[in-house]
């Protein structure tokens, strides 16, 4: 391939998007770049506070649990107070939480600011999510979530860099550094940024158009939509299971830590240096087609985690799940935007973020416990089973509710008090709507 045909691909990749986009990748690329707490959390706990691994693993977990009642709470407020206002209030809630670590040194106080920090950073993806799917065009979203993501790793790659080289000025001085980050983050959504929560529809009259009322039971209650919060939980278990279980395995094989760090940053290069290749070769491809492939990428990269004996094999092992990674996060968003109705974009990414927060609690969890107790071993066939599954069921179970409408026009959710049943996909309407 020629530099002119590299040139052409890159701009036709990053082509077509509003300003207002551009803003939100910047916002996020400046989050990530200053995002040092979690990065440096358990040492910060360990090293300067002298805390035990267990409270360190403790805290972590905390997070995680935030993140759960945050993603519906994010939601929620996407929906009926929208989506600028969220997503400011919560980046500066988040920085203050990063602030308050710089201070804080009691263990009660500092498991407190970790879990409203993850309640608050995990409130804030919902707001971002539904305003992509609101500004973009409806075959242009899984690209536009695939550069979000982008920009998400690029900045935590800075992220990681910079922490570990400035990590002589203190922990207490990066966690003041990601709070001033995150603040400019903020700042940026709210001078730049618009709102772009739809409108309420009007008919001929002009009369306001009212909508079937969509709680976060009736969101539970969308039969295919629920199926894909399912499947990708299991995914996510897959993902997280590595970041706990390669590092004990790579110990119990006698390869030293920092064997592990290089291993494991394999994954951040390949996503940072091959991510708009990866949006290229699979744009306008079936969701259902690169969900499932995603799902057997993760199942044979983990999988074959048991077979690896050396760095160079475990790498090519991270390659592979890596590369799953980098289909699964875009198009499950997208997907998730296309069977949501728009007045409740914020509540469908709001439960389908629960799925991502649900797995950081439990998989750290389930993946110790399988390698203290049978093995590594055991672990990584569970999760190429997990995998699998996954597969089979985006296969067999979302073929019909992700398959391509000629029109693209998708009907809007039914009220199932007025029909007394199960609220079927939900569907993109043309004209805007309300919350």
């Amino acid at each position: 391939m020629s530099i002119d045909s590299l040139r052409r691909s890159a701009r036709a990749t990053v082509s077509g998007f509003p300003r207002g986009f551009w803003w939100l990748w910047l916002s996020t690329l400046v989050n990530r770049t200053g995002a040092f707490v979690l990065t440096f959390l358990s040492l910060y706990l360990t090293v300067e506070l002298g805390h035990s691994a267990w409270f360190a693993g403790l805290v972590v977990a905390l997070h995680g649990l935030g993140g759960v009642a945050g993603s519906p709470l994010g939601g929620t407020l996407t929906d009926r107070w929208g989506r600028r206002p969220t997503m400011v209030t919560m980046h500066l809630a988040a920085a203050a939480c990063a602030a308050a670590l710089a201070v804080v040194t009691s263990a009660w106080a500092i498991a407190t600011v970790v879990l409203l920090m993850g309640v608050a950073m995990q409130a804030v993806r919902p707001s971002i999510n539904a305003t992509i799917a609101d500004m973009v065009p409806s075959h242009d979203v899984r690209r536009a979530y695939a550069l979000n993501y982008w920009a998400l790793n690029l900045g935590f790659a800075i992220a990681s860099i910079g922490g570990g080289a400035a990590i002589f000025l203190g922990y207490r001085t990066l966690f003041v550094v990601d709070a001033v980050a995150t603040t400019l983050c903020a700042v940026i959504v709210f001078l730049r940024l618009p709102e772009t929560r739809p409108q309420a529809r009007t008919d001929k009259a002009g009369e306001p158009v009212v909508e079937a009322k969509v709680s976060m039971v009736t969101v539970l209650r969308d039969a295919p939509f629920r199926t894909l919060v399912l499947l990708n939980l299991l995914v996510c278990l897959v993902f997280t299971a590595p970041w706990i279980g390669l590092p004990l395995t790579m110990a119990d094989q006698g390869l030293s830590p920092s064997s592990y760090g290089v291993v494991i940053a394999v994954n951040g290069i390949v996503i940072v240096g091959f991510q708009l290749l990866v949006n290229k070769l699979t744009d306008k491809r079936s969701p259902v087609v690169l969900l499932t492939l995603s799902s057997l990428l993760f199942a044979v990269g983990t999988g074959a985690t048991a077979l690896a004996g050396s760095p160079v094999a475990f790498a090519a092992t991270v390659i592979v799940w890596t590369v799953g990674e980098m289909i699964h996060v875009p198009t499950n968003a997208a997907a998730t935007a296309r069977l949501a109705p728009e007045h409740a974009r914020g509540r469908y990414q709001g439960v389908m973020g629960m799925s991502w927060a649900v797995a950081g609690f439990v998989a750290p969890i389930g993946a110790g416990a399988l390698v203290d107790g049978p093995g590594p071993d055991i672990l990584w066939a569970v999760t190429a089973a997990i995998g699998a599954l996954a597969a089979v069921g985006y296969l067999t179970r979302l073929r019909k509710a992700l398959a391509d409408d000629e029109d693209g026009v998708r009907m809007p959710l039914p009220d199932p008090r007025a029909t007394g049943t199960e609220p079927a996909a939900a569907k993109d309407a043309q004209a805007p709507v309300g919350s």
